[in-house]
């Protein structure tokens, strides 16, 4: 369909068209290639180039063809007019009689002027000028429009699951919360200031009614978890009766780090570091996992369900691929907005 319009243009729109369609495209291609490193764009390039080249040698030619046009001769154009055959004289001694022709030649027809063509060099420029400015709007285009990501990136929500079944746990616990509260409460549109990462929007969320592990089923462990490109946020609600001063002399028996106490909120608190686990699975025929590994490092503060520390406790984790851990003012400041969500658990 292009190649059937481009044949229907003058030739003195159609090939300024090709040339700066061309040279815009071959230009953008190099210094993309250049960039990039990228070899196929070059390798495209230099075909636009030489297109390019091809079609600028033709648009000379005709130019040339303009300036000194070739006037064949015509076979019937004016010559020398034939001389008067000399006159005969009769063997008796007079003159014979010339033939007359039957009619005098008619004169040539006066050529006719050349019909007055368009006027090449205004379709030119003309052609020139509008391909022009579509091609800096190609070119510069990109550099005012949005991103894709600006556009389309829209923060998670929570899923929601309203007709799923609560362990017997939750049913046993005075005022517990639930994954899907959890995830609400850490959410939040300012998360990502708070993690020192401004502009940053989460990309994935979940959440959990499940157990803690090792209880037999008896201990509701809800949790949730928040993830960005930099940083991935987890959040849990243990409902044991494991008091923080007992929770911190544990801590003393394991791998844990950096150990530090504190107040969040008038609620006994401990800071920590400690390694994340890292499970492998392979979706193969026997679907059989790889040993569990030690994943990154992690900064943790656990805090206490009550001022009074009755037992159980909220943790906040915090972790990145990378390494890199924000601020411990940072985790403190998640704890202020998520702690208020979950009710303080009541005397037993």
């Amino acid at each position: 369909m292009l190649g059937f319009l481009l044949r229907l243009l003058p030739f003195w729109v159609r090939e300024p068209l090709l040339i700066v369609l061309g040279s815009v495209l071959g230009v953008r291609l190099m210094y993309l290639a250049v960039h990039d490193q990228h070899l196929a764009a070059a390798g495209l390039g230099t075909v636009f180039l030489v297109f390019t080249a091809i079609r600028v040698y033709v648009v000379i030619h005709a130019l040339r063809e303009r300036r000194n046009p070739r006037t064949a001769a015509s076979a019937d154009g004016p010559g020398e007019l034939p001389a008067h055959p000399a006159p005969q004289v009769h063997p008796q001694g007079g003159p014979v009689a010339q033939a007359q022709p039957a009619a005098a030649a008619a004169p040539h027809p006066a050529p006719k002027p050349p019909k007055k063509d368009h006027n090449a060099w205004g379709q030119a420029i003309a052609a020139v000028a509008l391909f022009g400015v579509l091609g800096a709007v190609l070119w510069l285009g990109p550099n005012f429009m949005p991103a894709d990501d600006d556009v389309v990136a829209q923060p998670v929500s929570c899923s929601e699951d309203a007709h799923e079944k609560l362990p017997k746990a939750f049913q046993h616990t005075p005022r517990p919360v639930t994954g899907d509260q959890l995830c609400k409460a850490l959410n939040r549109p300012d998360l990502a200031q708070l993690l020192g990462t401004p502009g940053e929007k989460a990309t994935t969320t979940s959440s959990s009614n499940n157990t803690a592990a090792l209880t037999g089923g008896k201990i509701a462990e809800p949790e949730a978890e928040v993830g960005f490109d930099t940083y991935t946020v987890h959040v849990s609600a243990t409902y044991d009766h494991m008091s923080t001063d007992q929770y911190v002399k544990l801590m003393k028996y394991g791998n844990e780090q950096d150990i530090k106490t504190l107040k969040v909120l008038g609620r006994p608190a401990v800071l920590f570091s400690d390694h994340t686990m890292k499970i492998e699975i392979n979706l193969g025929s026997s679907g059989s996992g790889g040993p569990v590994q030690q994943g990154p490092l992690a900064r943790t503060l656990a805090v206490a369900l009550d001022r009074h520390d009755r037992g159980g406790y909220c943790e906040i984790s915090v972790w990145s691929t990378s390494g890199a851990l924000p601020t411990d003012s940072a985790l403190l400041d998640i704890a202020e907005k998520v702690l208020p969500k979950i009710p303080e658990r009541t005397a037993r």
